[in-house]
């Protein structure tokens, strides 16, 4: 009988997903070995502190301080790197791949800001990396772009990418509770960070997004070049007269081809009940993706926590010890040290349909004076919805329409001339309203 190859491992980061990682290769050992017909063997795990990796029975003989020892050793092919963040993890996995060690990480960030240089980096030195869980976690989002979607020119891939974020909107959509009482409840119960920025500000969604882009469309894309907007303007009033008119609020990441160009962006949007995006609700993710040939497909899972995370980590550790990420590293051209950087579309050429509130004086001239300012700017309006003052004795009123499709520059120039007129009482809030993309035409 053909003795099983061993294949080392050494894992840098026992934290979350870096514990669940080391659980699932020593407790799931034989259901790997007998299913990748390899023995993956965990020779060193990295970190500062070791009380985790007690708790899930890891051997102390094989605990380090630092990386040195499992760069050294001729026998561990695979450095997995989970610590986070971008410069000590940089520092990591560059180390690793001078060492001709191939890398899997889970680090969006690190990614999204030096994904060339260490792909390129990992090319020089003949090596790869792995990073299925960097973007959404259990999700296989990554593996669909890369392997059962290369049949397709990508036209546009839109997605709902951090829990967080639509936990809150889910909650706050069906409650009817503020954002900061929905964002406190997260935290309290673990859904959120103590410090939530990055997540509600849309930077992780960016980070995500940069990566996913840069592989659908096989253009190496900045992140500076990608719009981001939050969800802490959001509030539940909206929310509500959006659910009026048939939308559901999600926080969305959107790379989508006009032309030779592609437009990158993050931000809240309105989608319609019967979107599929729509039903995304929680904790969940979600990206929709639109082939030329395939058409409409859609992946959807937890796309954050150690387990669901450590999943998408240990099928890459397989991936890269059967040799299949090398592989398809050396023969794929949408990596981004061998692309072109994107074109990006500017943001006044994005077009789409908008939700406005205007907060007005309750006079029966008011519509004809906005929606004169909308048809200045080839803006056409497509409903309108007007209610009773929200403070009792108020004299503004929440005036709420729809727009049909226009140039957002069009609508930034109708904006400021709405806010300037005598009747608007405070800033007009926007939020773009977004259209499940078209089936290609077979």
């Amino acid at each position: 009988m053909t003795e099983t190859p061993t294949v080392g491992v050494a894992l840098v980061g026992c934290g979350t997903v870096g514990s669940a990682v080391a659980r699932g290769l020593l407790s799931d050992r034989d259901l790997l070995r007998g299913r990748s017909g390899l023995d993956l063997e965990l020779r060193h795990l990295v970190d500062k502190d070791f009380s985790r990796a007690r708790q899930i029975g890891v051997d102390k003989a094989i605990c380090r301080k630092t990386l040195d020892e499992a760069l050294g050793d001729a026998d561990t092919q695979i450095v997995v790197e989970l610590v986070g963040g971008d410069t000590f993890a940089k520092q990591c996995v560059e180390h690793s791949l001078r060492a001709g060690k191939s890398v899997v990480t889970a680090n969006k960030a690190l990614l999204a800001k030096h994904g060339a240089e260490l792909f390129a980096l990992a090319r020089a030195n003949g090596v790869c990396i792995a990073f299925e869980g960097s973007c959404l976690g259990g999700v296989p989002v990554i593996g669909s772009l890369l392997n059962g979607l290369i049949a397709n020119n990508v036209e546009a891939l839109v997605g709902i990418v951090n829990g967080t974020c639509n936990y809150i909107l889910t909650n706050m959509s069906r409650h009817g509770a503020d954002y900061r009482a929905v964002l406190r409840e997260a935290q309290q119960t673990g859904l959120a960070e103590m410090d939530p920025t990055l997540d509600v500000s849309g930077g992780d969604s960016a980070h995500k997004l940069a990566i996913l882009a840069a592989l659908a469309f096989g253009r190496r894309v900045d992140l500076e070049t990608i719009t981001v907007e939050g969800i802490e303007s959001l509030q539940v009033e909206d929310i509500r007269f959006g659910d009026e008119l048939g939308y559901v609020v999600k926080l969305l990441a959107i790379a989508s081809r006009q032309g030779e160009a592609i437009s990158l962006r993050v931000h809240p949007a309105f989608i319609r009940r019967d979107h599929p995006l729509a039903r995304v609700d929680g904790p969940f993710n979600a990206v929709c993706i639109y082939g030329h040939v395939v058409g409409h497909t859609m992946t959807y899972g937890r796309g954050a926590g150690g387990p669901a995370t450590a999943s998408a980590v240990v099928a890459d550790i397989v991936d890269v010890a059967l040799g299949n990420a090398q592989r398809r590293f050396e023969h794929l051209g949408v990596w981004p040290d061998l692309c072109e950087p994107a074109k990006v579309v500017p943001n006044d050429d994005i077009r789409s349909r908008y939700y406005l509130h205007v907060t007005c004086a309750d006079s029966p001239d008011v519509l004809a004076q906005i929606a004169h300012v909308l048809g200045a700017h080839d803006i056409g309006i497509a409903s309108v919805l007007q209610h009773e003052p929200l403070t009792p004795g108020s004299q503004a009123v929440p005036l709420v329409i729809t727009t049909y499709e226009a140039a957002e520059g069009n609508l930034t120039g109708a904006l400021k001339e709405i806010d300037a007129l005598p009747v608007t009482k405070r800033r007009t809030f926007f939020i773009r309203i977004v259209d499940e993309h078209p089936e290609p035409q077979f």
